[in-house]
């Protein structure tokens, strides 16, 4: 979502990728990250797993997908308007396909960008269902959109980064000084 929708990213404005299929690519490789694979995943899957979704990835996917980041974006400072309508506009459906079967939130023949659209906001409304919504969080830094999930055990992370903490820790300070 960070790389295909954020316009200013730890005080500075950057650029939404020209090349989005390889801005999403370069972040699954980033994240070991494979669309669709199983929980754990073996180095060689996971390779297996990514190379078969970049192949199926197309340009208008990976346009469509920027869609749904800008659309989902809202959710993560506790807006679930344009959540619910993603729901319905991607048909997210739970439902076991494949084999062995696997539990997917879209139907089985669903476009790529659909099917990948309905799992990431059935995942939000997942967390936002079962309480724990307050951990869906926007940097509170100034300048900067990006969105994380906050991992601590009290919920208290405020700032995407160390980056964004130090700066605004140090422009706290030196309007403390100016007083």
């Amino acid at each position: 979502m960070n790389e295909l929708h954020v316009t200013r990213a730890r005080g500075r404005p950057v650029t939404p990728p020209a090349d989005r299929r390889a801005a999403l690519l370069a972040a699954f490789a980033r994240e070991s990250w494979a669309p669709g694979g199983p929980p754990a995943l073996t180095d060689a899957n996971a390779d297996r797993l990514r190379d078969a979704d970049a192949a199926r990835l197309t340009d208008a996917d990976a346009d469509r997908l920027a869609e749904v980041a800008a659309e989902l974006h809202p959710a993560f400072s506790g807006d679930v308007t344009a959540l619910n309508q993603a729901l319905v506009r991607h048909a997210a459906v739970p439902n076991l396909h494949g084999d062995p079967p696997a539990l997917a939130f879209h139907a089985p023949g669903a476009e790529l960008a659909d099917a990948w659209a309905a799992d990431a906001a059935t995942a939000l409304a997942m967390v936002i269902g079962v309480g724990q919504g307050r951990r869906l969080r926007s940097c509170e830094a100034e300048g900067c959109e990006l969105v994380f999930f906050d991992v601590t055990r009290n919920a208290s992370r405020r700032f995407c980064g160390l980056p964004c903490q130090n700066r605004a820790k140090a422009s706290a300070y030196r309007a403390r000084r100016r007083t």
